[in-house]
């Protein structure tokens, strides 16, 4: 199916056979920019392995802001482990930035490995755990002009794909905050 997928796999313990039967579960997909996997509020049945592009989780507010969870790039998996763990619909949407490819599996088989305790289970929890720990530290511990220098050094493919309200949602800030910022360090470069 692809290498980098069955490569992960492999990684984590599964055999031949059992890699052979997830990939028949796998469906590839090859999505245009701004394609929506999971609507907020609804039921997701799958969840994704990146091969190629890049996608964005946000939370949707009924005044119609924006908050940004998380960016996802290739060889990330995309899990909603809330919607897993307490069987419920997804509290955000879901969509690509780009012309994204995927492998989507369904939940169930996450279900499967969740009550086997498998070693890629555990290993997309730890993943998603650290992720959570160093974001928070990263909005608490840094003033926004700081967190928008530290997302330039540590993202720049990812900055280019984004506009400034998807920036400024990740940075926790408005887009006219992040519009000064940018002002700020080109007057001070």
């Amino acid at each position: 199916m692809n290498d980098l997928f069955t490569t992960q796999l492999e990684s984590h313990g599964f055999t031949p056979h059992e890699i052979s039967q997830i990939v028949k579960l796998g469906k590839l997909k090859t999505l245009p920019a701004k394609s929506i996997l999971i609507k907020q509020n609804n039921v997701a049945n799958e969840f994704y392995f990146l091969i190629d592009g890049f996608c964005h989780s946000c939370y949707l507010t009924e005044q119609g802001k924006q908050f940004s969870k998380e960016f996802y790039w290739k060889g990330d998996w995309v899990v909603g482990f809330e919607e897993l763990l307490d069987q419920t619909s997804s509290p955000y949407t879901l969509e690509t930035i780009t012309q994204t490819s995927l492998i989507t599996l369904p939940i169930s088989l996450l279900d499967r490995w969740r009550k086997n305790a498998l070693p890629l289970y555990i290993k997309l929890l730890e993943t998603q755990l650290l992720y959570k720990e160093r974001k928070e530290r990263f909005m608490l511990l840094h003033s926004p002009q700081a967190r928008y220098e530290v997302f330039c050094q540590n993202y720049p493919e990812l900055l280019a794909q984004l506009n400034d309200y998807q920036v400024a949602a990740y940075l926790g800030i408005t887009h006219i905050s992040l519009s000064r910022i940018k002002n700020r360090i080109k007057k001070l470069t």
